[in-house]
């Protein structure tokens, strides 16, 4: 058994407590320096990553698996940390004198996504779903004085434990009707004995607990109220690295579990997929919150992005893998700009980004060019994203599907652009400038530099997921 595969699960572990311990010892008025020592402390986690990113090998009986599909997440996961836990320094610092709790359940969070990655057993996979999200629980409502932030952590756990109670009680049926809970074997049991009811009552359940993670329809009820009330870098980790996490263990469940019985899921994720895009859009229409129109085009996502796992095959899955990755760093861009702007101005309503261009041209860019790649314009990575999701659908014929999803994108290009007009075409209320912190510089360049290069030059993360999703199959 080779350990050195589990190095980054034990180096995010040990960085955890480490921070922990420092909080403990030093004074909370001098706790400002965590979030830079884990910063570090997840760079180095990022690297060794990569160093373990070759082979296909199992762990402890099968129960973890070390593949480039989990090591292609945990990536997604640990750059999703880093870009949160910087843009986040300085707002923990104005809002919690409790810093240190706040890195330590990020990197509680991060870990657990990374052990849902690499599960090969259905108690892994349950402990490490319960990990991410007991931590992003508490984040949710970490703004103590913030009755929206205590509300929307309230809703979170009640919603969030009824979805998980759903799921467990589907792993329940499973075990029941194979006698195992490592995934290898369960894949086999199921392709000799075939569906009968009541695998396909597990299959439902399951479907329904993994919907809710991803946000999909009618699954999607929690995610605006949640968004809103949670700290704003909170809510850019739930939108970006949660649903990653949800989707690492669909494709993984469904496409690699049960690949013999997709008939009898797969009509039933097409109608998810069709309400989730159909929904998303719509309701994003009338909403004067930019927080919420984040949440409801995020549900919107969420069904562009069933389209690849409903193609049911390479390409698919490829699309997949490389949409969550573009999506990553537009929606950390489009969160970040408005958790800026709230902090200057204290409002989250649209009506004031009018004039947003002349208070602070930076801010306006960004918004702007991680809305438009949210809604898919050339030549930002949002294009191509959507130009393989859409492509992997249609070679499936699936060509229902695919025609909404045209629509409904085009729907989307409407209230994005309500954004950039209030933002370039109003006058602004107030000429006073908004002041920008320098780790969310740095971050907002960052996503808008990768939102424009992999739109013009994708080659090097299409070339990575293409081999990811043929080793997957």
């Amino acid at each position: 058994m080779n350990l050195a595969l589990i190095m980054p699960e034990l180096m995010v572990t040990g960085l955890a407590f480490i921070v922990l311990a420092i909080a403990l010892l030093i004074p909370r008025n001098q706790q400002k320096n965590l979030g830079y020592i884990t910063l570090v402390g997840l760079l180095g986690v990022l690297i060794n990553t990569f160093i373990y990113s070759d082979g296909d090998q199992q762990l402890f009986n099968n129960m973890f698996i070390v593949d480039s599909y989990a090591v292609f997440f945990k990536v997604l996961f640990i750059i999703a940390s880093i870009l949160v836990v910087l843009a986040a320094i300085r707002y923990v610092e104005r809002i919690s004198e409790r810093q240190g709790e706040f890195y330590v359940l990020v990197l509680f969070a991060t870990l657990g996504m990374m052990i849902l990655a690499s599960a090969g057993d259905l108690i892994t996979f349950y402990l490490g779903l319960e990990l991410m999200t007991i931590a992003c629980y508490i984040l949710t409502a970490y703004h103590r004085g913030n009755k929206k932030s205590s509300e929307a952590g309230i809703k979170y756990l009640i919603l969030g434990a009824l979805s998980s109670a759903i799921l467990l009680y589907g792993l329940s049926i499973i075990y029941g009707l194979t006698g195992t809970t490592t995934m290898i074997i369960i894949a086999k049991t199921v392709n000799q004995i075939g569906m009968n009811p009541v695998f396909l009552v597990a299959n439902i359940f399951i479907l329904c607990g993994l919907a809710f993670k991803i946000s999909a329809v009618p699954f999607h009820m929690w995610a605006p109220d949640v968004y809103e009330g949670a700290p704003t870098p909170i809510a850019a980790f739930l939108a970006v690295a949660s649903k990653t996490a949800g989707f690492a263990v669909l494709i993984r469940f469904f496409l690699y579990l049960m690949p013999e019985v997709s008939a009898s899921w797969i009509t039933l994720l097409g109608i998810i997929a069709g309400l989730t895009m159909v929904l998303g859009n719509l309701v994003a229409i009338p909403q004067t919150n930019i927080k919420r129109l984040l949440a409801y085009s995020g549900i919107a996502h969420a069904g562009y992005l069933l389209l690849g796992v409903l193609a049911f095959s390479k390409d698919g899955v490829m699309a997949v893998l490389f949409y969550l990755a573009i999506y990553l760093f537009a929606n950390i861009g489009a969160f970040m700009t408005a958790g800026c702007f709230v902090n200057s101005t204290g409002s989250n309503q649209i009506k004031d980004y009018a004039g947003l261009s002349r208070r602070s041209p930076f801010l306006a860019i960004a918004m702007l060019l991680s809305l438009l790649s949210l809604a898919g314009i050339p030549p930002l990575a949002g294009f191509v994203g959507k130009f393989y999701l859409f492509t992997s659908i249609i070679a499936k014929e699936h060509y229902l599907l695919a025609f909404i999803a045209v629509i409904m994108n085009t729907v989307s290009v409407y209230y994005y652009l309500q954004v950039v007009r209030m933002m370039y075409f109003k006058e602004a209320e107030s000429n006073e400038k908004i002041i920008i912190s320098n780790p969310v510089k740095l971050v907002l360049t960052l996503t808008m530099t990768a939102t424009l290069f992999l739109g013009i030059y994708p080659g090097p993360v299409t070339s990575i997921a293409n081999q990811v999703a043929i080793n997957f199959f």
